[in-house]
């Protein structure tokens, strides 16, 4: 009986151990992705605490990238961002790997760039990496986008049309980045002061013998104002001569005003038309009135009968000198015949 209690004993030990070696294997696996990352902290000389990495996993917070990140900005010299930083901009929902990918940039390049700065612009929205590398390599902005054939059109005080395209060589401005306008904003811009410098100009021949010069009163705009960039350079492309619009409007304006002539014309021509027929009516309403006139002749002179004012004699000697009159008409009118 001692013998087998002594094997129930030794056999419950031996369960006992198996079961915290199982539990001890368990542990170390998974607690083993964070010493790896302790032990790969710890050897890089910047030492994160295991229990900071495990709070990390149990903020949600992937330690990998945080240890990192870590481990990039003290090895690059960055050494005030601090674990508890990195931590706040991941929660904030922000890209740490882009924003610490460019302090590291912007240090390399002497590029002005703090902690504050970079998350403010990551969180805003902006690329902060793309824009410390456009700080350092000025990019260039086709003005407008020269893969749609399109052109900025302008007129000479001559009336010559022009078509031109520029390229905008610009930098970021990282002080501006937060708040300032982006590239939309720079091509429309610049195509306003092309627009006015052309405008200004006296003849095209002036802009196709000088393109530079559209370049220079563009630039003395000060167009990047209130902009994420800074303007290098502006550099003509292209320029070519399009319509003449001043040709065209003074041929428009002629038409525009022969037809008013012609309006006018008829106008007059209407109002002639409508004197004449009432100056007809006139006529007729005269010969109505000489007519009715007439008419109140031989009632007179049988008044003038009556009273004994008019002789029987009278009439007759009246007669015959209104017979001799129409004879006489009628003579004058044979010698001279209608042509």
């Amino acid at each position: 009986m001692n013998i087998l209690g002594e094997i129930d004993t030794a056999a419950g030990g031996y369960f006992l151990l198996l079961g915290l070696g199982v539990i001890a294997l368990v542990l170390i696996l998974v607690m083993g992705r964070f010493l790896s990352l302790w032990f790969q902290a710890f050897v890089s000389g910047t030492p994160i605490s295991l229990f900071n990495i495990i709070g990390m996993s149990l903020r949600k917070i992937p330690p990998r990238v945080i240890v990192i990140a870590r481990i990039n900005t003290y090895k690059a010299g960055l050494k005030d961002i601090t674990v508890a930083d990195l931590e706040t901009h991941y929660m904030a929902g922000g890209n740490v790997i882009n924003v610490v990918r460019a302090m590291i940039a912007a240090d390399k390049a002497n590029i002005a760039l703090t902690w504050r700065q970079a998350t403010a612009i990551d969180l805003a929205g902006r690329d902060i990496l793309d824009a410390v590398k456009t700080s350092v390599n000025p990019k260039v902005i086709d003005c407008p986008d020269a893969s749609r054939g399109d052109y900025i059109t302008a007129v000479a005080k001559d009336g010559v049309q022009l078509k031109c395209r520029a390229r905008v060589t610009v930098r970021t401005n990282i002080k501006q980045l937060v708040g300032g306008a982006t590239e939309d904003t720079i091509i429309a811009r610049v195509g306003e002061g092309m627009i006015n410098a052309i405008g200004a100009a006296e003849t095209h021949s002036d802009v196709l013998k000088a393109p530079q010069q559209i370049s220079k009163l563009v630039l003395d705009r000060g167009l990047d104002a209130q902009t994420a960039f800074e303007i290098l350079s502006i550099d003509i492309a292209d320029i070519g001569i399009g319509d003449n619009i001043g040709a065209r409007l003074r041929a428009d304006k002629a038409e525009s005003d022969k037809r008013i002539a012609q309006a006018k014309a008829e106008e007059r021509r209407a109002m002639a038309v409508a004197m004449e027929q009432e100056n007809i009516a006139k006529v007729t309403d005269m010969r109505a009135k000489v007519v009715e006139a007439e008419a109140q002749i031989p009632i007179a002179i049988a008044d003038s009968f009556r009273k004994g004012n008019l002789g029987i004699m009278d009439f007759y000697r009246m007669k015959n000198i209104q017979a001799d009159t129409e004879m006489r008409t009628a003579i004058s009118k044979d010698d001279h015949p209608k042509k």
